[in-house]
């Protein structure tokens, strides 16, 4: 197996696979869905076997690096490779990816291309994750826009076109200042320009010119991420597109952001993340209060469970912008927490809309009796939100308020305002969350759907809820397994700011 490119293997598989579709005999939909499950399944069963045969835990170093030379004209090379920090998003962008397209078994309208967009949004996840030049990075965040944009615009709400053009307009903008900054670091100080990680990492910058780059990354993660105030897409885009588009868009697309801003800004450009590291934390704790604030003001079920998105990824932003060995620990625990929590509910609230046609809570109530099954996972990820000690979220957000307390460079009133905000958002979430829930399952039925039957959760719902369950559970019980995933990644980027 370590003779073998795996990681280009893995990189180039699902989408190579997906031009097969096209070639499938439709038979009602069944052969080109079980398909592209087992295309997703297989390549979640590459990924782990990465992980469990090839993959050294405490190795700081980037591991099974492959180089090719790619185009010479402007020396970009296909430079794969891997260290615990990709290593954790890679196998969650496998795990969710498959879930979701199982989520997605009841769509029937253009599914030969449903299914390869899922599929070449695949590859570009992992070819992001797996990237160690600068060029090819672009290129991956590049490749998702065309697939998201259709999944947006096809499949969808009524408000579909609007939800999806905003969608582009705004990562494609942010996708401009990543070209430019990308070009300026490579060419910078040398006549055979560089874009490895490799050859970047050993460069350095006058002060003044790591700002204007570390501003020109930090607009093209923020929009990802998202960072108020470049958020105002997602809930547009989440209360819109389909619920298997939903799990990827906040499972594994806003970690883009997250990825981008530790593998980039604070990797490669210290001297900038420094100044900046503490209007990152004010920026997320301002964004953990600002969207639970607005999350009580939204009826829509999905786009209430989009500003949770919002405020929980401000304590990734705050766990950047801690500087501690902790702190950076706490906000990559958190983005793999969210990525399973926030694909939950949307799986949830859109399995609830198949059944009652309706994503508005206030016409929702008293399902609970209806729907039990679907009540009992709607309750246990909800928890699991609002950080229920024993789940993943508690340990997240305890080690991100820990980074920041031990943080010397920063005041003590600095460190209270910031923790007392911090605190604020954790009490707000609980409270949007559980009326939310009072709303939607409890009380009278306060709608009427003429001649309608209520069904619960079937099989593949169950299955689906239980899978991102447990993972939410055992990480909650036992994170050191996770957290030693990336701690050599974590130690190595930090010791560039002792």
């Amino acid at each position: 197996m370590i003779n073998l490119p795996w990681l280009t293997i893995i990189v180039l598989f699902p989408i190579s696979a997906g031009f097969l579709i096209p070639f499938l005999p439709q038979s009602q939909n069944r052969i080109i869905r079980w398909y592209t499950l087992g295309i997703c399944v297989v390549e979640f069963l590459f990924v782990t076997h990465i992980f469990y045969n090839s993959f050294q835990f405490h190795n700081p170093t980037v591991q099974l690096e492959e180089n090719y030379n790619w185009i010479n004209f402007i020396n970009l090379h296909w430079k794969l490779g891997i260290d615990g920090i990709s290593m954790a998003l890679i196998l969650l962008t496998g795990f969710v990816t498959s879930l979701a397209l199982l989520a997605a078994w009841p769509i029937t309208t253009n599914t030969r291309l449903f299914n390869f967009l899922m599929l070449a949004m695949y590859s570009g996840q992992i070819g992001l994750f797996t990237s160690q030049d600068l060029l090819l990075f672009f290129l991956m965040w590049e490749l998702e826009l065309i697939p998201v944009y259709l999944l947006l615009a096809m499949w969808g709400g009524k408000r579909r076109s609007y939800s999806a053009t905003k969608f582009i307009l705004y990562t494609a903008g942010g996708s401009i200042f990543l070209l430019l900054v990308s070009l300026a670091m490579g060419l910078y100080g040398s006549d055979n320009p560089s874009f490895a990680f490799s050859s970047l990492i050993c460069k350095s910058y006058p002060v003044s010119l790591e700002i204007i780059l570390y501003l020109g990354f930090l607009i093209t993660f923020a929009v990802k991420l998202p960072i108020f105030p470049f958020h105002t897409w997602l809930p547009d885009t989440h209360g819109e597109a389909h619920y298997s588009t939903c799990m990827l868009l906040a499972g594994i697309l806003l970690k883009m952001g997250g990825y981008g801003l530790i593998r980039i800004n604070m990797e490669l450009l210290p001297k900038a993340h420094t100044i900046f590291a503490p209007w990152l934390v004010i920026i997320g704790s301002i964004q953990i209060v600002y969207a639970s604030l607005i999350s009580f003001n939204q009826q829509n079920l999905k786009r209430r469970i989009a500003y949770s998105s919002i405020s929980h990824m401000g304590f990734v932003i705050i766990g950047i912008g801690s500087l501690t060995d902790t702190g950076l620990n706490g906000a990559l625990l958190q983005m793999i927490s969210h990525g399973l929590i926030s694909s939950a509910l949307f799986f949830l609230a859109g399995t609830s809309y198949d059944r009652t046609r309706t994503l508005m809570i206030n016409q929702l109530g008293g399902l609970s009796m209806s729907m039990p099954k679907l009540f009992t996972f709607f309750i246990l990820f909800s928890m699991a939100s609002f950080a229920l000690p024993g789940m993943t979220g508690f340990m997240a957000e305890l080690l991100v308020f820990l980074g920041l307390i031990i943080n010397n460079n920063y005041s003590l009133s600095f460190k209270i305002v910031i923790t007392f905000l911090e605190g604020l958002g954790i009490i707000l979430t609980p409270i949007y969350l559980l009326a939310m829930l009072r709303q939607m399952f409890y009380g009278y039925k306060i709608f009427e759907v003429p001649n309608w039957s209520f069904f619960d959760s079937g099989p593949r719902e169950i299955f689906i809820s239980i899978c991102l369950f447990l993972p939410v559970v055992g990480i909650g019980f036992y994170p050191n397994f996770v957290l030693s995933i990336w701690a050599s990644g974590v130690e190595s980027i930090l010791s560039r700011y002792s």
